[in-house]
């Protein structure tokens, strides 16, 4: 469902009355159409760089391929972009140098895996997948992570690559006085969230991060906690979350999204309230940028923001674009 269409949703949802989740008529500028017209397959994924994410997802859910492989794929793009400072090995460092990665995914079952501050592996997300597939734990941190994907065949890589350990250096001199205290802004904590909808209507999603640039050591944020970065239910819908971890942790983010949506709201109205949520529980919004993204079991999507510049793509039988999300002008 394109943007134009969120506000005549939410005017129609409440005229007509909270409805059971997963049982709800969608609705076309207007017009009430049956769930049996499900948008499927569909993936959508946060930022520009979830553009060419979505074309490597796309290749699995073209072909009948599950939700799950599609967000693993997706993903997987973005973390091998060495170009790109907030995702996978090319990201940026913590304050002493580290390159230390964050990543979760979750299934239709409810199956979730998840790493944190991870050094060394290119692929965060896929041992995030195999500690999901082949222990009873849902995450490994730190070097017990490590020596997990190492046992199961991922390979070392060096980080930082040279280029960003020139940006470390240039900062470090530069920066001193941060060293106790990172200053937060909205250009340093990005990361890549997917969430997918196959053919046979499974829902499943995946998050990965480099995490805030020149953070203190030892910090994860929200990336690979299950319920604050991504949460997936498969009755009702998914979504995922961008932008300052530590705001989205103190909400549970995702799940609470996905919890509006339990309770009858749009995909949209739930990212705004989550939105709506943070802000009443910070006094200083001075660069606490924070996006959420959903998708629910009809195909429906909704995104919003703190404020204005996050974006996300979307990718279907017929749509293939990335949108500005809407912002809260009012706090």
């Amino acid at each position: 469902m394109r943007r134009r269409s969120f506000f005549k949703l939410g005017l129609t949802a409440a005229a007509l009355g909270v409805v059971k989740p997963g049982k709800a008529a969608r609705v076309f500028e207007g017009v009430i159409t049956s769930p049996a017209e499900t948008m499927k397959p569909i993936v959508i994924s946060t930022w520009e760089h979830g553009l060419a994410a979505n074309d490597n997802a796309w290749k699995v859910l073209k072909a009948n391929g599950p939700a799950i492989d599609a967000v693993e794929l997706g993903v997987r793009t973005t973390e091998s972009d060495m170009k790109n400072r907030s995702v996978g090995i090319g990201g940026r460092p913590d304050r002493d140098g580290h390159v230390t990665l964050d990543a979760c995914i979750m299934d239709e079952k409810s199956n979730c895996g998840a790493v944190g501050y991870l050094e060394g592996i290119k692929h965060p997300i896929s041992v995030a997948r195999k500690i999901m597939e082949n222990t009873p734990h849902i995450m490994l941190v730190g070097d017990g992570a490590k020596s997990f994907a190492l046992d199961y065949g991922f390979k070392h890589v060096k980080s930082p690559i040279k280029e960003v350990k020139q940006e470390w250096k240039s900062w470090k001199k530069e920066n001193k006085e941060l060293f106790e205290k990172p200053v937060i802004n909205n250009e340093n904590h990005d990361t890549i969230g997917m969430l997918a909808l196959d053919a046979n209507g499974n829902l499943s999603g995946a998050c990965t991060t480099s995490g805030w640039g020149y953070k203190l050591p030892g910090r994860i944020g929200d990336s690979p906690i299950i319920g604050a970065g991504l949460f997936v239910d498969n009755e009702i819908g998914a979504a995922c979350a961008t932008g300052l971890g530590e705001a989205v942790i103190r909400i549970a983010g995702s799940h609470t999204v996905v919890e509006l949506m339990r309770q009858g709201r749009t995909p949209q109205q739930a990212c705004e309230e989550a939105v709506a949520r943070i802000i009443s529980k910070h006094k200083n919004m001075e660069g606490l940028q924070v996006g959420f993204l959903a998708l629910d079991k009809n195909g429906d999507y909704g995104a919003y923001s703190v404020f204005n510049g996050f974006n996300f793509a979307v990718k279907s039988n017929d749509q293939s674009e990335l949108i500005d999300a809407d912002n809260d002008r009012n706090w």
